[in-house]
């Protein structure tokens, strides 16, 4: 390499030359940062709407969304209540129903069992064939009531609990009456100890089995009635920014009307109108199926319950001839048997005496008349019992309870108070059938055609913008 070539700063062969030294007096401008493409898309949609054809396009966009919006929400909660309506009709009811059906079964069960003690060791065959059916109907009723609970539910829990309970109870019906065919006192300490059994733990667990059914029935209700307040809420704005829409457009072509605009305002007014209507009938009758079956029904199952448990207090009072007792806060020492049929006698009045006001025609009050006018008499003849077996007339007691030698037993009246419920129960089920059907039937249909009135009104709007946007062409 020559001095020269050093000199003039030529690299050498092979070598890259140097690079100059940046000059310190040049100013580089920044980079601009990367845009979005939410803001781009921004800037391109604020210059759309600079034109007339964009805000067209974007006045169509929002109605077609607003439309179909409502329609979409109107369906969601129409499906909602409809769902709950029926399951009120076809679900829920019926199961309370079956759950107040095993506390009777039971109940009846546990009286028919204590009559046909008291016969002695003949046990009539009524009697007996009384008490097969109730624990039939009984042990079916659970069946459809585990299928119908939730697994690992309280209710599920419950019923384990009662299909457990049931043989232990039959196990011991079945000690009392072999005793007591035999004429083995100890059998009437079977029998009381298959009352407690029945008492303390069989019919408090159904007890609790029917209110959670109950409660059950009652967040159907709750579900099926409440307006649809944010569907009605769409509808009336989707019907103003239809209106907006055709006021404008009548304000720059002087044109009174849009084809596609008044067909979309057409089909949300009639969606709109559909849901207002059809959910206030729907909300009607399920209301009355409430108010004139559901209410009524209760206080007619509490009743009815109440004549069974007295009917079971009136056997055992002569089956444990005075061996139960109980000590009163005044002191007195009462027979415990005795003590609460007074007590249910009371509940069973007060029950028919609401239950006749709550009967709203005439086919609804004959019936709890009937059963008044047999528990009046039930009273009577129980006094008259009571009075011959304080007296030492145990055989005459036996025979004005549970019939015989021709004398009018309080066993007839019970058989009365308990027909004439059953008949009333059949009433009430039937009018909560008609309004609850009544209710459901007035929301059908209306989440499909809400779907499809809602589709249609949204094509409306976009060809009515449609119509308008050829003109820029």
């Amino acid at each position: 390499m020559t001095t020269s070539s050093r000199q003039r700063g030529t690299a050498p062969p092979g070598r890259p030359s140097a690079l100059p030294s940046p000059d310190p007096t040049v100013t580089v401008a920044p980079t601009a940062p990367r845009r979005t493409a939410f803001a781009e898309g921004f800037d391109r949609l604020r210059h759309a709407a600079g034109t007339e054809p964009g805000r067209l396009r974007l006045i169509g966009a929002l109605l077609a969304a607003l439309v179909v919006a409502f329609g979409a929400v109107t369906a969601w909660q129409m499906t909602d209540r409809a769902t709950a309506a029926d399951d009120v009709l076809n679900r829920s009811q019926p199961l309370s129903a079956g759950a107040a059906e095993i506390y009777r079964s039971l109940a009846d069960a546990n009286t028919a069992a204590a009559s046909g003690f008291l016969a002695g060791g003949q046990e009539p065959a009524a009697a007996r064939a009384r008490y097969e059916r109730d624990l039939e109907t009984a042990a079916t009723k659970l069946v459809t009531a585990a299928a119908a609970a939730d697994p690992g539910s309280p209710a599920a829990a419950t019923i384990a609990k009662l299909n457990r309970l049931l043989p232990q109870y039959e196990g011991l019906i079945t000690r009392a009456r072999a005793n007591n065919r035999l004429g083995y006192p100890v059998g009437g300490a079977y029998l009381r100890a298959a009352n407690a059994m029945m008492q303390d733990r069989m019919l408090p667990a159904a007890q609790d089995l029917y209110t959670k059914e109950n409660q059950r029935l009652r967040a159907d209700y709750g579900d099926a009635t409440p307006y649809p307040w944010l569907a009605l809420a769409l509808g009336v704005a989707a019907l103003a920014a239809l209106a907006w829409a055709q006021r404008r457009h009548y304000r720059r072509t002087n044109r009174v009307l849009n084809r596609g605009l008044v067909a979309a305002t057409a089909a949300s007014a009639a969606v709109l109108l559909w849901t207002a209507v059809g959910h206030t009938v729907a909300r009607a009758g399920l209301d009355s199926s409430y108010e004139h079956g559901i209410r009524s029904l209760s206080v007619l199952h509490d009743a009815r319950i109440a004549s069974l448990n007295a009917r079971g207090n009136e056997n055992l009072t002569l089956v444990s001839r005075g061996a139960e007792t109980r000590t009163l806060a005044d002191g007195d020492v009462v027979d415990l048997y005795d003590y609460d049929f007074g007590r249910e006698m009371k509940a069973l009045a007060a029950g028919l005496a609401h239950a006749g006001t709550l009967a709203d025609d005439g086919a609804g009050r004959e019936p709890v008349e009937a059963a008044t006018g047999n528990m009046k008499v039930w009273r009577q003849r129980h006094a008259v019992a009571r009075e011959a077996d304080d007296g030492g007339d145990y055989q005459g007691a036996l025979d004005k309870v549970i019939g015989g030698a021709g004398d009018e037993s309080t066993g007839e009246c019970f058989d009365g108070v308990d027909k004439n419920l059953g008949r009333a129960v059949d009433h009430e089920e039937s009018e909560f059938h008609r309004a609850a059907a009544d209710g459901r039937d007035a929301l059908g249909g209306l989440p499909a055609g809400a779907a499809v009135l809602a589709v249609l009104g949204a094509a409306g709007a976009v060809l009515g913008i449609g119509r308008r946007l050829s003109e820029y062409r």
